[in-house]
């Protein structure tokens, strides 16, 4: 079965009945639905980014029970340190499919069709995550590499912010958000150069954060009601930060309005390659030529989710990282975590454009 004949099947099947255009800096993205539950929550989740410019990319996603497809699944094996199999896939003539394990979504992509299939509104977040991935495309076909980064900016100057698994760059950003930077992104940047310097593009996803970032910054307290507070507080610092549950950050609610941009300079990058309770904080420049030991905690594969182009040719060796970055300063974090030092690292970097 080709991506095109599952498509109108599925389409024929469960006839569209509502949808939204989203803005993504100029790339306009309409996502047709036949659940005007899954519109709402849309809605509410990409809020700022909802537009009426006409779409150039449709996705469609389709409300229906899990699909029992009879393909040749290949399994993705799990990240390094991960263990659980969670995705499968396979490439048709015309595209590509990617079936979930653990929810039973299906999505399939390719030669323009983009389409969710399965429980959409019980795994929205996984609805986002696709709409993202087609902008995300969109980008790299378009000339950026991928970067595992968080990113904000703030008088016309921007900060990407990376590190090692675990590391917590959207824990900083959102310190930073608190001295007034505006959002970028939570955990994929796309950068191009441009001019003498970089541009790079963020993605519409909100952070998700665990409980001990939220108790450790006041704008983001509203988050959790009164009892989870009191519990959150009772548990022991180490249990309390390695504690599995996530919460979105919603920016608006927690920062104000028109606190979210998908698109800025990048003028800087930090590394943070710290750890707890392994010795003084310390924050160094340095070239990434000179380094090439960081540049994974920068390096982001690309993913089931991309199909290249096969008329644009794509560098994402590590070489063309490093000429892209050596673009831009550069500084690593070492030695104890230390989120209140390194907002001030990175807050007076935005302000001054210098790593003092």
């Amino acid at each position: 079965m080709s991506i095109h004949s599952l498509s109108r099947k599925y389409l024929q099947m469960y006839p569209i009945v509502g949808g939204l255009n989203l803005d993504f800096q100029g790339q306009v993205i309409r996502v047709e639905t036949n659940s005007i539950t899954l519109v709402r929550e849309l809605e509410n989740y990409f809020g700022v980014f909802v537009t009426d410019k006409v779409a150039q990319t449709i996705v469609s996603a389709i409300e229906c029970p899990p699909l029992d497809l009879d393909f040749d699944f290949k399994v993705k094996q799990p990240d390094p340190g991960k263990f659980r199999i969670k995705e499968e896939w396979t490439d048709t003539t015309d595209g590509r499919i990617v079936r979930k394990r653990l929810t039973g979504m299906v999505f399939a992509f390719g030669n323009d069709i983009n389409i969710a299939l399965g429980p959409c509104v019980h795994n929205s977040n996984q609805v986002v995550n696709f709409v993202n991935n087609r902008f995300i495309q969109w980008a790299l076909n378009g000339g950026a590499l991928l970067g595992h980064a968080a990113g904000v900016s703030y008088s016309k100057r921007g900060l990407a912010i990376a590190g090692f698994s675990g590391a917590g760059k959207s824990t900083l950003a959102l310190h930073l958000m608190s001295r007034g930077t505006t959002f970028v992104s939570n955990d994929r940047v796309m950068i191009r150069p441009g001019g003498s310097g970089i541009t790079m593009y963020g993605v519409a996803k909100l952070p998700r954060i665990n409980p001990g970032t939220i108790l450790h910054n006041p704008n983001l307290l509203r988050i959790l009601s009164e009892e989870e507070k009191e519990e959150f507080l009772s548990l022991p610092p180490d249990e309390l930060w390695t504690l599995e549950k996530k919460y979105d950050a919603d920016l608006e609610h927690c920062f104000g309005e028109n606190r979210f941009n998908l698109e800025a300079t990048m003028n800087g990058l930090i590394i943070l390659n710290w750890q707890r309770n392994s010795g003084p904080y310390m924050a160094n420049r340095f070239n990434p030529t000179d380094r090439p030991d960081l540049l994974p905690a920068f390096i982001k594969s690309e993913g089931l989710f991309f199909i290249r182009r096969p008329d644009v040719f794509r560098d994402t060796s590590a070489e063309a990282y490093m000429r892209i970055l050596a673009r831009t300063k550069c500084l690593e974090i070492t030695g104890d975590v230390d989120f209140s030092r390194a907002a001030e690292t990175a807050f007076r970097f935005l302000e001054t454009g210098e790593f003092e």
